[in-house]
């Protein structure tokens, strides 16, 4: 076993090998053009552009999903207030909504013709609101972002909030603090490592987004990496670009790996913290802000979807068995493969705790954004001339998916692993039992939950993954995700109802999976 695994995990590693290739194989570079002119040629017309826009998407978006995140966090985790219950599963429901879903019914809702602004018109009596910002702008998909991804950080910092310690409240009382002031200056801090975890996820995701920013119309390394790959075909100067966003992804992921390696924090508290009960004004506010978060983040969307689909009519596009028939093919395929692989590298770990290494080096997969996945996987097939194979068949794109979304799912099974004693592996060895025969009848049925959690959660994410879809799937073989994609950039959006809706109803399980574990006590 251990002989194969680090051949294995290798394997999982090719991409960022092929982003390497049209340097150490200048013939592949898609032009006679040497790396450094094409570098001066980014940098002279489109870089610092997209440089400029990434920056402030990032920092628009981390500051919406702080507040959104750590604010309902914070009420949760303290008070008591009418609707408590239902916000606290309910909060997360917007990871169901993936970011270009999110992007579309964010413009139908707000644009020319939709009917917010069609309500205003009428009511004022005017006919046109010159005061209406545009949706369809950086702002737009600020906000569109921070009210999809924000559940990131409020799941993990509500996490934290509840494992804090009373006795923080108590010494800010005794301080002369007000409630504000004892967040502000000891609550807050304690929770950073979990706050920044939460927003790094959440940047991650705005980084390796290209459906929502190309609707928006915001131009980013993700959006720039399609443009020169497809449109003008030069390939060197896509492999620069994705590289540029690798970098942004990696600078946040050593941020927040050395924020939380440089604190030490432990709690004293034993159970839940006590909550406070809300009164009055104070109650409202904590009602409306929960209220206004989830009406904005998981209602209005839900409702923006079921008008389109009333729209629609009865009338079903008659792609959409082929485009269903294809998510569910290429997800449940790479769910039972990552499972597969997930307890063989998570068991190989268990066996020999020395190979821990190549499950830490498999977990930087899901790091990588799908567009600059792609372009390594197709740098890498481009110096064998095995490029042909996307159109041929789907085991490159089944391979996409497994690098991008194993660490999910191998996460689950090492959790699971940690629950089962270790002295049950030694009184199956004492019967006998060789370790293949120790997984399969001992270790197998005991993680059953698990394998069941790591496939659902992979099953969810191929379901709405898009850039490597769009740039790896063979030809004639769209997804639910691609084909709502198109028919969005296409302006089409009554269509886009039915495969969006389905994509939010598969995405529905693992949050009412999370849910029901929120809800426990």
């Amino acid at each position: 076993m251990n002989r194969i695994v680090v051949p294995l995990a290798l394997l999982l590693f090719l991409p960022l090998f092929g982003l390497a290739a049209p340097f150490l194989f200048p013939g592949l570079g898609g032009g006679d053009a040497p790396a450094v002119g094409t570098l001066n040629h980014l940098w002279n017309f489109v870089l610092s552009g997209y440089i400029a826009s990434t920056i402030m998407l990032i920092a628009g978006v981390g500051v919406g999903v702080f507040i959104l995140g750590v604010g309902n966090a914070w009420i949760i985790a303290s008070y008591d207030f009418p609707g408590k219950k239902v916000f606290e599963w309910a909060l997360i429901l917007p990871l169901a909504v993936p970011t270009y879903v999110m992007a579309y019914l964010f413009v139908d809702l707000l644009q020319f013709s939709g009917p917010i602004q069609s309500a205003l018109r009428t009511f004022l009596g005017l006919d046109s609101l010159w005061f209406f910002p545009d949706p369809r702008s950086l702002s737009g998909a600020i906000w569109s972002f921070s009210f999809c991804l924000f559940p990131y950080v409020y799941l993990i910092t509500r996490t934290a909030f509840l494992e804090r310690s009373d006795r923080l409240i108590e010494v800010s009382e005794t301080l002369g603090y007000s409630p504000l002031q004892g967040f502000m200056k000891l609550v807050l801090p304690m929770a950073r490592p979990a706050i920044f975890a939460g927003m790094a996820l959440a940047l991650m995701e705005v980084l390796a987004d290209f459906g929502a920013v190309s609707y928006f119309g915001v131009q980013t390394f993700a959006t720039g990496i399609f443009k020169a790959w497809l449109s003008f075909g030069d390939r060197l100067a896509a492999v620069q670009l994705a590289l540029g966003l690798l970098s942004f992804v990696l600078l946040i992921f050593f941020i927040e790996q050395s924020s939380r390696s440089k604190l030490r924090y432990s709690s004293s508290s034993q159970g839940r913290p006590t909550t406070k009960r809300l009164h009055g004004r104070h109650s409202l506010f904590a009602f409306l802000f929960c209220g206004f978060t989830l009406l904005f983040g998981f209602l209005l969307p839900a409702f923006a979807l079921l008008q389109l689909l009333y729209k629609q009519g009865l009338s079903v596009d008659i792609r959409y068995l082929d485009w269903l028939s294809n998510s569910l093919s290429v997800s449940f395929a790479t769910a039972l493969i990552s499972v597969a692989l997930a307890v063989f590298f998570a068991y190989a770990v268990r066996v020999n705790p020395r190979l821990a290494w190549v499950n830490r080096l498999l977990g930087f997969g899901y790091a990588l954004p799908g567009a600059v996945l792609a372009i390594g996987i197709l740098s890498f097939l481009e110096i064998f001339h095995l490029a042909w194979w996307m159109s041929a068949s789907i085991l490159v794109l089944v391979y996409a998916y497994l690098v991008r979304f194993l660490s999910s799912s191998l996460q689950s099974i090492e959790a699971g692993l940690l629950r089962i004693t270790p002295s049950m592996d030694g009184s199956a060895a004492l019967l006998g039992l060789s370790k293949i025969q120790i997984l399969r009848r001992v270790h197998v049925p005991l993680l059953k939950r698990s394998l069941i959690t790591a496939g659902l959660f992979v099953f969810v994410d191929v379901m709405k993954e898009l850039p490597a879809t769009l740039l790896l799937r063979p030809f004639n073989f769209d997804t639910l995700a691609v084909a709502t994609y198109q028919l969005a950039a296409d302006e089409r959006l009554s269509e886009l109802a039915l495969p969006s809706l389905t994509i939010v109803l598969v995405g529905l399980f693992p949050v009412l999976v999370l849910s029901k574990a929120i809800a426990r006590p």
